[in-house]
């Protein structure tokens, strides 16, 4: 080696060391500010208050990209930093808050709670301190028992089977009780609770599974029954744990879920039964894919690991939803024309129509998915 080689390696190792000493001293400073957040997570479980809190993280986020401009530093790179060191903060956060119930001394009992939703809310609400009593199918006998003294009753059943289930638990339950469903649905629910219970009712929708490990940010629709003021602690529950409560109608909820839900998932279907009726190889596509190919493949790929049963339900849940996708279908065949003729002006044309009408999402949805496409490129 050289002596100007060893001069550049021994200069290189000095820096080197430099760059280790303010490594070490920024983890010590991500140490000090998660004390910082316990000491924050104690005082929202001594009051009830929400983990999440959208205005404060996103000033906080506008301030540190100003920082980053002022130090010379790429602002998109700061926040991004900054909103992983956000996302860790609540879920560390929403793991403290899971032990906090908002009603303490409150028993709850799941019905359904053998199956794998119901399993998952028996274990949030003993950890958050309640009484929890779980109920299967073969529990019935005892229905008298599970109920006394209860103070909310969450159903979580298949829906097809939730109005009976309701018909027949509501002489059960206390007066004051709160009775809720965790269906996909909420209209025909909601009327059988209200006809089987004259206490505190409540529709539900979890929008996320069993597999969730977090309630950071997962959404939970609510649709008020009866009584609100009695039924507010369940949802302050489930925002005290780190969810988002989105407040609707039975009706509105509805309807939007059969295109959040039902028409995505069938369309998704569709695309991978045609796939597979190709018998399109799947490897050797993915060695010519884009990133956004590999993403909307992956999506194609997640519904088919899960449960066929879980999308029959949701997909076949109404004669509403099975009318939209009808036509949906008919949708499709309108384009036959446009293909016959090979009228590249009609597909323009049509093209420009539903941008306008998507109008400034466009633009979110770039930011977005290239978002996401970054990250598929990192890790793939």
């Amino acid at each position: 080696m050289t002596d100007v080689s060893r001069e550049c390696q021994s200069e290189l190792d000095c820096l080197r060391k430099g760059i280790d000493a303010i490594d070490q001293q920024i983890v010590e400073l991500l140490s000090k500010r998660q004390q910082q957040v316990n000491q924050v997570v104690a005082l929202k479980k001594a009051h009830n208050l929400q983990v999440y809190h959208p205005a404060r993280e996103e000033d906080l986020i506008s301030a540190r990209r100003q920082q980053a401009r002022e130090a010379g530093l790429c602002p998109d790179f700061i926040e991004e930093l900054y909103r992983i060191i956000i996302h860790r903060s609540r879920v560390v956060q929403s793991g403290q808050m899971a032990v906090k119930g908002v009603k303490p001394g409150a028993t709850v009992l799941i019905v359904g709670g053998t199956g794998e939703m119901g399993r998952y809310f028996v274990d949030w609400f003993q950890r958050a301190g309640y009484g929890v009593r779980s109920m299967g199918s073969r529990d019935w006998e005892n229905i008298s028992a599970l109920c006394d003294g209860i103070d909310l009753a969450i159903i979580s059943v298949t829906i097809d089977k939730t109005p009976e289930i309701i018909e027949r638990i509501g002489p059960y339950l206390p007066p004051d009780a709160v009775l809720a469903d965790v269906t996909s649905i909420k209209k025909k629910p909601l009327a059988a609770m209200l006809a089987a219970h004259s206490g505190p009712v409540i529709g539900l929708h979890p929008l996320f599974g069993p597999t969730t490990s977090t309630l950071d940010k997962q959404i939970v629709v609510a649709t008020p029954g009866r009584d609100d003021a009695a039924c507010r602690w369940v949802t302050d529950q489930f925002a005290t744990w780190g969810s988002i409560i989105v407040t609707a109608t039975a009706e509105e909820h509805d309807q939007i879920m059969e295109f959040v839900q039902a028409l995505r998932h069938f369309a998704t279907f569709s695309f991978g039964q045609f796939l597979a009726a190709k018998n399109v190889p799947l490897a050797r596509t993915l060695e010519f894919s884009s990133p956004i190919y590999r993403l909307e493949l992956g999506m194609v790929g997640r519904l088919f690991a899960q449960d066929a049963g879980l999308y029959a339900e949701i997909i076949f849940a109404t004669p509403e939803r099975r009318a939209l996708l009808k036509e949906y279908i008919a949708s499709l065949a309108r384009n036959l024309d446009m293909l016959e003729t090979g009228d590249r002006s009609v597909f323009e044309a049509e093209f420009k129509k539903i941008a306008a009408w998507f109008g400034p999402f466009g633009e979110q949805a770039i930011r977005e998915s290239s978002f996401l496409i970054d990250k598929l490129i990192e890790r793939f």
